[in-house]
């Protein structure tokens, strides 16, 4: 075979003792002789800069490059390191010179390697790499750079014939293969040398040694540095030989085995270390995040002048973006504009209902008509809330979008601007579990409310301006009676108040009780002589059965209803906002005659029919559909009371001597979504403690 006529021996030599070496040499045996050249003096080299020179030269010098005539000039990395280069200047080129001589001279590639171990003694590992690469990258970048400009420039052309480059161009097509092993294996080199730099740069105040992943990636750093720069030498011999004989010279089998072992050791040495490197960031992101978390906390502890700290803390720290888009104006606003402000922070996920949200809207416009009375400076904020362990997609946005533009108040741009350890910090101190909370922050940043969304159901616009002690004073003013149902829902009841007339609220989804129930209301109320009216208010679930049974309500003509499935939504949502205002003032004492009241409809509505009676406000009977309907149906029984006592003691009396023999059983769901769900809860019926289970429910309306 021709090739061999011109062979540079010494670089054969070097080549195939390598591979004799690489297969042959114990590890042990030669990472010591390598650690025992290792004395560095303390001299802190910051190769991060060389390494970006490297890494541009190492990906401009490639077959793919050659036909270039023009070259684009990178202002990347124009910074100046003129100081840091001059220090390593000398060392670069001894060790470039050294490199040449050895392909050239002769000598084996652990031999070559330990000579360069030798040279770069006191150094630190990452520098003895990074100065390694630096040299090849100036003989292997000189090599391309020739034959990138050789066909325009005269010099070039000069100096390209002697190394043989017009020919071996001429036939770069058969040695594509041999550039695309070479580029494989220093693709390789820099990816490990990418990672033991990054390992340097780690924080000690984040990561010490006694972590296992860096301590495991310290240990292996010598010997991913022994085999890196192995293999750079394997590399500048390849180019040697490539053009000590021209195009005539075909890597054979074993020298084409050498370069991909090596990629292939060199890639397994970078996915150890990568997977080192992982942990480790991990580890730092903790140690940051409860660093940054336990500062969260440390500023709500604190006083301040203003609520500018408390924001930029929860929403967006930096000045180099607007975070706020103005609802009314749809343009991004900075955290400023909220500076001395009471601020309503409104946190949800996307998945907030239309309901909540058209509700929300006009309790926001009503509330600014407060403010502006009270000269308080008020804004609302949106702060969506979403799972970062999920792939934001393009529907998620599209979905984002449209909840955001439907909103009058601030919202935060994006979600992504909202921290982890702020959700992390929502979640824990302000019991968010994906179910809309309020919070009230006062215009010093301090919390006035830790979530107003209950009194804002409740009571709307009246409970401005939303903090806990307005929320005290109005349960203070507040009896048990029929307008704490309905205020708010349906102006017609409030009418039927006023006048005076007996009114039946009544839910549940069973409609043979419900024909049976409005057919012999309707029934004791012409024979007692007196006004009723009655209001299906449905369910609190089972949307599609409470559409029908509505529908059948109407069509029957069985009594009034309310169609609109919103108005049944809202009933219900204030009804377990009253139970969560009291929870979370801390105000469920034994025997609060409005919360027993409350949680008996709340778990009424859990097991069948029931109705509440009341006389204009005052509230007759609030009962179960097992003593309500049988009450009723036994009119004959208790008709007789009814001229000494008056119809409303004489039917309470009756519903109450039932209830004593069957008292109904009680029962409350608590969705795990819900913020703070009680250690235990009192039965509204017999102030016992009630028994805790946990249900899996599957409704499908």
């Amino acid at each position: 075979m021709q090739a061999t006529k011109l062979v540079p021996a010494s670089a054969q030599q070097l080549i195939k003792s390598d591979r004799s070496m690489f297969m042959g040499s114990d590890d042990g045996v030669m990472m010591k002789q390598i650690q025992a050249t290792h004395a560095p003096d303390g001299r802190e080299v910051d190769v991060k800069p060389i390494l970006h020179i490297i890494e541009d030269i190492l990906q401009r010098a490639t077959l793919q490059n050659v036909d270039a005539t023009v070259l684009m000039e990178d202002k990347t990395h124009q910074a100046d390191h003129s100081t840091m280069l001059a220090a390593l200047s000398h060392i670069i080129d001894r060790i470039s010179c050294e490199i040449a001589q050895r392909c050239l001279g002769g000598g084996d590639g652990h031999s070559t390697t330990l000579t360069l171990f030798n040279m770069l003694s006191s150094y630190p590992w990452d520098a003895k790499l990074v100065v390694t690469l630096a040299a090849f990258a100036l003989n292997y970048g000189e090599f391309w750079l020739l034959a990138q400009i050789y066909t325009s420039n005269q010099l070039a052309k000069s100096m390209a014939m002697l190394k043989q480059l017009p020919t071996i161009m001429e036939h770069s097509g058969p040695l594509k293969p041999r550039f695309d092993a070479l580029n494989n294996l220093i693709k390789a080199v820099l990816d490990v040398t990418r990672c033991i730099v990054e390992f340097k740069e780690l924080p000690s105040v984040y990561i010490t040694r006694d972590v296992p992943a860096l301590s495991t990636a310290i240990d292996t750093i010598p010997t991913a540095v022994y085999w890196a720069i192995r293999s750079v030498i394997a590399c500048a011999a390849q180019i040697t030989s490539l053009t000590g004989m021209g195009h005539e010279f075909v890597s054979s089998t074993a020298e084409a085995w050498e370069l991909s072992t090596l990629a292939h050791k060199m890639n397994n040495i970078h996915e150890h270390l990568k997977k080192q490197l992982a942990i480790c960031y991990q580890h730092i992101e903790e140690k940051r995040n409860v660093e940054a978390y336990d500062a969260l906390l440390h500023i709500f502890e604190m006083i301040h002048i203003d609520n500018m700290k408390v924001l930029k803390a929860l929403i967006y720290a930096k000045d180099d973006l607007q975070p706020l888009l103005d609802g009314s104006t749809k343009r991004r606003v900075n955290l400023d504009t909220l500076r001395r402000k009471n601020v309503l922070l409104l946190i949800s996920g996307l998945d907030i209902s239309t309901e909540e949200l058209a509700i929300l809207e006009q309790i926001y416009n009503e509330s600014r008509i407060h403010a502006t009375r009270m000269d308080t400076l008020y804004e609302l904020v949106w702060i969506p809330v979403v799972d970062r362990s999920i792939q934001w997609t393009d529907p998620m946005q599209k979905k984002f979008e449209n909840v955001q533009s439907t909103m009058p108040w601030y919202s935060v741009h994006h979600p992504s601007l909202i921290d982890q350890v702020v959700i992390r910090f929502i979640k824990e101190v302000w019991h968010f579990k994906n179910k809309p909370i309020l919070v009230v922050l006062d215009p010093q940043g301090r919390v006035v409310s830790p979530n107003a969304i209950h009194m804002m159901w409740i009571w709307g616009s009246n409970a401005f301006p939303f903090t806990s002690l307005r929320e005290e004073n109005l349960w203070k003013d507040e009896t048990w009676k029929l307008e704490l149902l309905v205020n708010g829902i349906d102006q017609t009841i409030l009418n039927w108040i006023r006048d005076g007339k007996y009114i039946f609220l009544y839910g549940g989804d069973n409609i043979d009780w419900i024909r049976k129930f409005t057919t012999t209301a309707r029934a004791v109320a012409l024979a007692v002589d007196i006004p009723l009216e009655m209001v299906y208010v449905g369910k609190s679930s089972k949307k599609e059965q409470v559409q029908k049974v509505a529908a059948t309500i109407m069509v029957e003509k069985l009594g009034h209803c309310w169609q609109d499935l919103t108005m049944m939504w809202f009933f219900w949502t204030r009804l377990e906002s009253m139970l969560f205002s009291k929870i979370q003032l801390k105000s469920v004492v034994e025997h609060d005659p409005m919360l027993l009241e409350i949680k008996k409809l709340l778990s009424y509505d859990k097991n069948g029919g029931w109705a509440v009676l009341s006389k204009g406000s005052s509230v007759v009977i609030n009962g179960h559909g097992t003593t309500v309907l049988p009450a009723l149906l036994e009119y004959d029984i208790w008709k007789e009371h009814v001229r000494v006592k008056g119809f409303d003691k004489s039917f309470k009396d009756h519903h109450d001597m039932l209830y004593s023999t069957s008292i109904p059983c009680c029962r409350f769901e608590f969705p795990s979504n819900v913020g703070r769900i009680p250690e235990n809860m009192k039965c509204p019926e017999c102030l016992r403690i009630m028994e805790k289970y946990t249900t899996f429910l599957c409704c499908h309306d």
